[in-house]
């Protein structure tokens, strides 16, 4: 569990004792540490009152909670009158440490430093800036690093979660643009993009040509991933893309357990037992019932901050995955995102396709992958900070998904309903040695494939709800 927000008080008064009432509401019954940072100086205590009586006075200033298992997320470094603090993973091979050094010495005299190193670095990262009535804020190129931002009369904010915000009655909460660079002063919010995917006419290449590019960039995304770590856990459903990722970090010689979550007596539970086996990787399977549902369906809404039912339903699963993972002693859970919105996994695409062209589904495609953040990375990253567990997905690399989004359609699946989707990366799987059974089995949906959202109709149902009204009344409770 880990918070972070970042103020700026309109009137130059000080904005240290609405940090600190802001980071009370972070400790859960956990026991936490808490740094409060203004340009000229951080403090750091496990009490937030001895942090309030610490003498800082600064209208700009950044507070950050988090528990002895996720402080590693965070580098500080004060310099020069300027504060610059880091969250998150660099893959790229330069520390955090060097990333903020340079980028303290050099932003303010020259931007274009700072656009550099966000070019050249693949990670999923915030970092703040703070000078005196200035706040500097960068964000990951994908936005696999939840980020929010907003203001009212008095406060213009950042956080690393929207009810943080809310709790200063910041009512619009707006998503920060990834690759891009926010100044924030008494002019109000100034973004600039750095880097993002540029929409384009469709490359020409050979499926062949296209397998191996697309294994390179994989093989690439993975290494960087799995850097200094000597096993990790794999969420597994024993379809495509969990198994191409557990796979292929298997073959880096790291020791990889597979963790399986579903309700009992599904289907599918047996289909990920044959693809374990085939693989030759250990799997853990945890089987829940459906008044395990009802009980975690709470926690999801208050994590994921939304009401929406399809991201509730993924939720749950995805909560169960990082608690099994964390119960394992595994810091790291690597998993599948994105695949499906670079290589085609929706069935959606193929209708798009067969009814309107070519052009009209690449368009939805690459709109998918530039809100993919939004639809589903901030969802899943959110619920795993929470439980403590780094989740990392390998296909959320800016040059891999750069790459997939220049292919021709037709490399991802045929123009007509029955088409087997994501052909190229089933291909990429076949090259490099996965059984057949796997890499052609069809996608589906987590939420039905452990057969969560079955288990939502019934209790919304037993609560005389629909789904809708179920889900609505818990997120009220909770906000």
């Amino acid at each position: 569990m880990r918070t972070t927000i970042a103020l700026f008080n309109k009137k130059g008064n000080s904005a240290v004792s609405t940090v600190i009432d802001t980071l009370k509401n972070t400790q859960r019954n956990q026991t936490m540490n808490f740094v409060v940072a203004s340009p000229e100086k951080m403090v750091s205590n496990k009490s937030l009152e001895m942090l309030s009586r610490q003498c800082i006075n600064s209208s700009v200033i950044i507070g950050c909670s988090f528990t002895d298992d996720t402080k590693k997320a965070y580098s500080f470094l004060q310099l020069d009158n300027t504060m610059t603090v880091f969250e998150g993973e660099i893959y790229t091979p330069i520390i955090k440490e060097t990333f903020t050094q340079e980028t303290t010495k050099n932003f303010f005299q020259n931007k274009t430093q700072l656009h550099t190193l966000i070019e050249k670095n693949e990670g999923n990262y915030s970092a703040f800036i703070l000078k005196k009535e200035e706040i500097a804020v960068v964000r990951d190129l994908i936005g696999t690093q939840p980020l929010y931002y907003g203001e009212n009369k008095d406060l213009a904010a950042f956080a690393s979660n929207r009810k943080t915000l809310w709790q200063l009655n910041i009512n619009e909460v707006l998503t920060f643009p990834p690759g891009n660079l926010c100044l924030l002063t008494s002019a109000g919010f100034q973004f600039k993009p750095v880097k993002s995917f540029i929409y384009e006419e469709p490359i020409r290449i050979s499926m062949d040509d296209a397998v191996w590019k697309i294994q390179k960039f994989l093989e690439q995304a993975i290494e960087t991933r799995v850097a200094g770590f000597k096993a990790v856990a794999v969420a597994f459903s024993g379809g495509l893309d969990s198994s191409l990722i557990a796979y292929m970090i298997s073959k880096c010689g790291i020791k990889v357990d597979l963790i399986h979550v579903s309700l009992e007596n599904e289907t599918e539970i047996e289909t990920a037992f044959e693809a374990s086996e085939k693989l030759g990787l250990p799997m853990q399977v945890h089987l829940f019932k459906e008044s395990d549902v009802e009980k975690t369906l709470p926690q999801i809404v208050d994590l994921i901050e939304e009401t929406d039912l399809v991201k509730t339903a993924i939720g749950v699963p995805v909560y169960w995955l990082a608690q099994k993972t964390r119960e394992a002693g595994y810091q790291i859970l690597f998993a599948g995102q994105g695949a499906d919105e670079l290589f085609g996994g929706y069935q959606r695409y193929v209708t798009e396709y067969c009814k309107d062209g070519s052009e009209k589904v690449r368009q939805t495609m690459f709109n998918d992958v530039k809100r993919i953040h939004e639809n589903n990375l901030e969802r899943d990253k959110k619920i795993c900070i929470a439980t403590d567990v780094d989740l990392r997905m390998p296909f959320c690399s800016f040059d891999l998904a750069e790459f997939a989004l220049s292919l021709p359609v037709d490399l991802k699946f045929e123009q007509k309903q029955d088409s087997l989707r994501k052909l190229v990366l089933r291909k990429v799987a076949l090259n490099l040695g996965l059984p057949e059974s796997i890499a052609n089995k069809p996608k589906k949906a987590i939420q039905y494939s452990t057969g969560i959202n079955n288990a939502i109709k019934r209790i919304a149902q037993k609560n005389g709800q629909t789904v809708n009204e179920y889900v609505t009344d818990l997120f009220k409770r909770k906000y």
